[in-house]
């Protein structure tokens, strides 16, 4: 099984970008398998076309890069998501890729009574998430999205647990507390 990481940030000189590096350096440094789905360098499209709409309640798509992403999640064990908060929240391509990758029958059954989670081959899942606002503001005034939509719904709708969050306020964090971050990778 294989580290994957979702990266979602267009811009190389962003300090998601150096999140980036620094994973990709340490995942070298450890000789482990990675493979890296770079959303933006890939193109990837957020947006659901009317054919692949149709095709959502089969659980099929049109879209080859979707079909790369689940065959590439189907062989993960350990996964990162690299990603801002912009509005309080993840941007659209990383809304995008989970409505258009996780599909039935790949990413859940919904024969039941309720969805069962197919990637429970991915045993441990790290967000680092960067943003320009204080975490306490993000976790008590705007509703804690990450958690309570994103990781409590999303993730664990298609079998991903044993999730942990963090993040940095790149508006106030200094260079020492950058650096601390990067570290931690």
């Amino acid at each position: 099984m294989k580290t994957t990481i979702i990266y979602a940030h267009p811009w190389e000189g962003s300090f998601n970008h150096a999140i980036l590096s620094n994973l990709i350096t340490r995942l070298k440094n450890e000789q482990k398998e990675y493979q890296l789905i770079d959303l933006n360098k890939d193109q990837f499209n957020p947006v659901f076309s009317e054919k692949d709409l149709a095709l959502f309640s089969k659980g099929d798509t049109t879209d080859p890069l979707v079909k790369q992403y689940q065959k590439m999640l189907g062989e993960t064990s350990e996964l990162y998501i690299i990603a801002p908060t912009w509005w309080y929240e993840f941007p659209a391509i990383i809304k995008g890729f989970f409505d258009k990758v996780m599909l039935k029958n790949s990413a859940y059954d919904d024969s039941g009574l309720s969805l069962k989670g197919l990637f429970t081959n991915i045993k441990e899942t790290t967000i680092l998430n960067t943003g320009t606002a204080p975490k306490w503001y993000l976790t008590v005034v705007k509703g804690n999205y990450v958690k309570s939509v994103f990781i409590k719904g999303t993730l664990k709708d298609v079998g991903i647990k044993n999730v942990k969050w963090k993040y940095i306020d790149v508006k106030t964090a200094s260079k020492n507390k950058r650096e601390q971050f990067l570290a931690n990778v």
